[in-house]
């Protein structure tokens, strides 16, 4: 095993993260709202806010 200290920076996936969260986010709601239809979405996207909310509340 090396321990070398010239290893190069780990990438920052930051912004591939976010952008695939979105496209992840996009076809599930458009799956749920193919079964089960716009309210479901709806209440779908208030409990994916209501639970990002939280988790900044946490955080600060």
């Amino acid at each position: 095993m090396r321990d070398d200290d010239n290893r190069p920076a780990a990438p920052n996936f930051t912004q591939a993260c976010i952008f695939m969260f979105g496209v992840n986010l996009t076809w599930i709601l458009m799956v749920i709202w193919v079964v089960w239809g716009l309210l479901a979405v709806a209440a779908t996207g208030w409990l994916v806010n209501q639970l990002i909310t939280r988790i900044d509340a946490a955080r600060q």
